[in-house]
């Protein structure tokens, strides 16, 4: 006779639920991002991205502690510069906000994981990821650059940078100077995999990063391409990276999973800014359950095989999972 499975009686009770569940999420599973400001007593809401906000970092630290509590390990800083000109100057001035907002986190909670973007876009008066010449990104010019600002972050104390701008080889210069210098405990999170995306709007209003001319595709990857993405990440684990981010992450699980199958390092998802406002405002009009689209929408990235997630919900995801 042949037996039918009934599938239905896993999924009959809470407890049969929870206990067949083959993944979790976490406080290790997420990290916030934070806009850092210059000044003091500062906090700007940003108004793109309801509850989000540039800080100080007076108040930085404040922020910092809230999510502490909650449990979060450690976060992403993108800092925002009124010190702005075509070389970048200020990128790697150690009197720079990043370099500030490091050195105070570590002071205050010397065990919270401080990971930096290491990007010129704050800091170039086009707005543009690379320095540019003769109106095109000048790939070779633009990684000393990015490796100066690297080590700033080093030296004051970040525990790994995040170079997010997509220049070729830049994972490779910025190890270098890190480990000719001695930071070689100090780790490269390689925004290996950044698609040109239409998902980044809130952000580029949040960082003050909107190019002045043209658009990020000649640098950013196709969102038409998964190979490439394979490409992009094996290249840079060769150079050095630790981990390799994919950039966002709900249009691109499938990207997610590729990397996961396919790599040894742990991969990372962005849940950026343009996912996290979609459901704030559809959320708002009451036309979703923003705790469960949330807590769904992380789950599904840990799916899909995501170790860590970036994500600006990680405040009221972890709120919600007590």
């Amino acid at each position: 006779m042949l037996m039918i499975r009934r599938f239905r009686r896993l999924r009959g009770t809470q407890a049969t639920r929870d206990l067949t569940r083959e993944h979790g999420l976490g406080a290790n599973d997420l990290l916030q991002p934070f806009f850092v400001i210059e000044g003091k007593n500062k906090k700007e809401p940003i108004a793109s991205m309801p509850g989000i906000y540039r800080y100080s970092v007076d108040l930085l630290l404040k922020e910092v502690a809230s999510c502490v509590r909650l449990g979060v390990r450690g976060g992403v800083l993108f800092g925002l510069s009124s010190h702005k000109d075509t070389k970048g100057l200020y990128a790697h001035a150690a009197g720079a906000i990043v370099p500030l907002a490091i050195k105070a986190i570590k002071k205050h909670f010397p065990d919270f994981l401080v990971i930096t973007d290491v990007c010129l876009c704050a800091y170039l008066s086009h707005g543009h990821c690379g320095i540019v010449h003769k109106g095109a990104i000048d790939n070779d010019a633009t990684l000393p650059v990015l490796a100066k600002m690297a080590l700033a972050h080093a030296k004051a104390g970040a525990d790994m940078v995040a170079p997010s701008d997509m220049m070729d080889f830049r994972v490779q210069a910025i190890r270098a100077v890190l480990d000719k210098n001695g930071f070689t405990q100090v780790g490269v999170l390689s925004y290996a995999v950044k698609y040109a995306s239409a998902f980044y709007g809130p952000f580029r209003e949040a960082a003050h990063s909107t190019p002045g001319f043209g658009d990020r595709r000649s640098y950013q990857m196709d969102p038409a391409n998964s190979r490439e993405a394979l490409k992009e990440a094996c290249q840079d684990i060769t150079e050095g990276a630790d981990m390799v981010m994919v950039k966002p992450a709900l249009a691109y699980l499938d990207i997610v999973s590729l990397l996961h199958k396919k790599l040894t390092v742990p991969v990372v998802a962005y849940n950026v800014s343009g996912e996290y406002s979609m459901v704030k405002a559809a959320a708002a009009k009451g036309w979703i359950d923003e705790r469960t689209t949330v807590l769904e929408s992380l789950l599904c990235m840990k799916r899909a095989g995501a170790d860590i997630i970036i994500s600006y919900h990680t405040k009221d995801a972890l709120n919600w999972l007590k």
